[in-house]
C-alpha cells in the first residue's frame, strides 16, 4: 500500500492553526516566507497574532524575545538555513542565554533545499543549535509527527528550534501514536543491531530493517526525533541488547545525531557504531532524491552500515 506524501512544513502549519485556536498567547512571526513555511495558514485565521519581519532573521529573533517577555509564545519562523546563520548570535545570546520561551522553526532543512544549491541546503543547523544551552533540537520524521511537536513545543518553556522538511516525505506515523518531547519511539524491534535516525530519513531506516530482515539480520529501529535532551536510556538499552549501533543524520555528521549517540555511549556502554551521514562536505544542487542515492542516504547504505558494525561487533 503507497503512503500519503506530505512535507513536515504542513504538520508545522497545522499545528500552527490547532494552537492558534486553543493558546491565545502563541504568536507567529515570518521573515518573508510564508507561504513557504505554511505560517500563512495560521496568518490566514489570526492576522493580528501574525508579524511578518521581513527579511531580517536577526530582528524576527529579538522581536520574538520582546513577546516572550511579555507572556506570548512566539514561533519565529524561516528556512534552517538562516535562521541557523545569519541569526545564530541573537538565538545564542538574547534567547538562550536568559532561557527564553522562543520556538524556532527551520524549514527547508537536510536536502530538501536541494535544487537551490549549497546556499540553501540547510546541513550545519543541528549541529549549531545542539550545542547551545537550554536549546531543546526536535527532528519530526513526517506531517503527523510534525503537528505533534509544534504543539509540544508550545508547551514546554525555553528555547526549541524545529527542523522541518519542503520536500513532501511519506506519512507513516498515525494521530494516536504517542509523542513525547526527550522520548524516543521503539519503531520496530531488533536484537542483532540498532538503527537510529531522525527526521523523513526514518522511514528509509525502517525499509533498512525490512532488508535486514529478509537477510536473517534483527535490526532494531529507533525514532529518536528529539536529538536534544537525547533519550540516553533508549540509547544505552539498545547497546546493551542488540550490542551495535548505526546512526543516521540528514545532516553534517560533525555534532550531529551520530555525535550525540557516540558521546553518550563512549563513557557508558562503548558497542561499535557506524555513522551514516554527510561528512564535511557542501552538496552539488539536485533534487532530494537525487541527493539522497548520491550521499549515501538510502536504505541499502544504511543495509551496507549495519552490515559493517555487525563485522566490528563480531571481531571479524
Amino acid at each position: 500500500m503507497s503512503l500519503k506524501m506530505l512535507p513536515t512544513r504542513d504538520g508545522y502549519g497545522n499545528g500552527l492553526v490547532e494552537l492558534g485556536a486553543t493558546r491565545p498567547e502563541v504568536v507567529v512571526l515570518d521573515a518573508d516566507l510564508a507561504k513557504s513555511t505554511r505560517t500563512d495558514w495560521f496568518q490566514a485565521k489570526y492576522p493580528e497574532r501574525f508579524f511578518d519581519i521581513g527579511i531580517a532573521e536577526q530582528d524576527m529573533i529579538g522581536t520574538a524575545a520582546g513577546l516572550s517577555l511579555g507572556g506570548k509564545v512566539p514561533f519565529a519562523t524561516t528556512y534552517a538555513v538562516f535562521v541557523a546563520g545569519r541569526a545564530w548570535d541573537q538565538i545564542r545570546t538574547t534567547v538562550c542565554y536568559s532561557n527564553l520561551n522562543v520556538k524556532i522553526a527551520g524549514a527547508h532543512g537536510g536536502i530538501s533545499a536541494g535544487g537551490d544549491g549549497a546556499t540553501h541546503q540547510s546541513l550545519e543547523d543541528v549541529a549549531v543549535m545542539r550545542v547551545l544551552p537550554n536549546m531543546t533540537v526536535i527532528l519530526p520524521c513526517d506531517a503527523i509527527e510534525a503537528k505533534k511537536a509544534t504543539i509540544a513545543a508550545a508547551s514546554m518553556h525555553g528555547p526549541c528550534y524545529l527542523r522541518f522538511a519542503r520536500e513532501a516525505t511519506p506519512v507513516f506515523t498515525r494521530e494516536d501514536d504517542p509523542f513525547e518531547i526527550g522520548k524516543a519511539i521503539v519503531m520496530k524491534p531488533g536484537e542483532d543491531v540498532t538503527i537510529i535516525a531522525a527526521g523523513p530519513l526514518l522511514h528509509e531506516a525502517l525499509l533498512a530493517h525490512d532488508q535486514l530482515a529478509a537477510e536473517g539480520v534483527s535490526a532494531r529501529v529507533i525514532n529518536m526525533h528529539t536529538v536534544k535532551p537525547l533519550d540516553a536510556a533508549a540509547v544505552l538499552a539498545a547497546a546493551k541488547e542488540t550490542g551495535a549501533i548505526v546512526t543516521v543524520d540528514e545532516a553534517q555528521l560533525a555534532g550531529g545525531l551520530g555525535g550525540a549517540v557516540a558521546e553518550t555511549l563512549v563513557s557508558t556502554v562503548p558497542v561499535p557504531v557506524e555513522m551514516v551521514g554527510i561528512v564535511d562536505t557542501f552538496l552539488e544542487c539536485g533534487l532530494p532524491e537525487e541527493l539522497a542515492v548520491a550521499y549515501n542516504l538510502k536504505a541499502k547504505d544504511f543495509v551496507d552500515a549495519a552490515k559493517r558494525v555487525l563485522k566490528r561487533k563480531r571481531g571479524d
